[in-house]
């Protein structure tokens, strides 16, 4: 069985490394995973650095999720941060 692995903004961001890491999960080596937030980060940060219009990266998005069965994780709440332990 193979791993469920969270793919984050920062191997998601570089387009080779994520067409590696996405042909690595159809590949079923790994259930790669992430969520709408790690892809706003991504969309951001394309946005920016290369000014891509808003149409291209809802494509480059929507055809990722359809890339990976099952990609999309929802229900997720993130460690509250700067949280102490009592």
């Amino acid at each position: 069985m193979a791993f469920v692995v969270i793919y984050d903004a920062c191997v998601l961001y570089p387009n080779t490394l994520r067409d590696l890491l996405i042909h690595v999960s159809q590949r079923g080596f790994v259930r790669a995973r992430w969520t709408e937030a790690i892809l706003d980060e991504v969309d951001r940060n394309v946005a920016r650095d290369y000014n891509i219009a808003p149409e291209t990266l809802a494509r480059r998005r929507s055809l990722m999720n359809l890339a990976v069965r099952d990609c999309l994780v929802t229900g997720f709440e993130p460690p509250h941060r700067g949280a102490q332990a009592a």
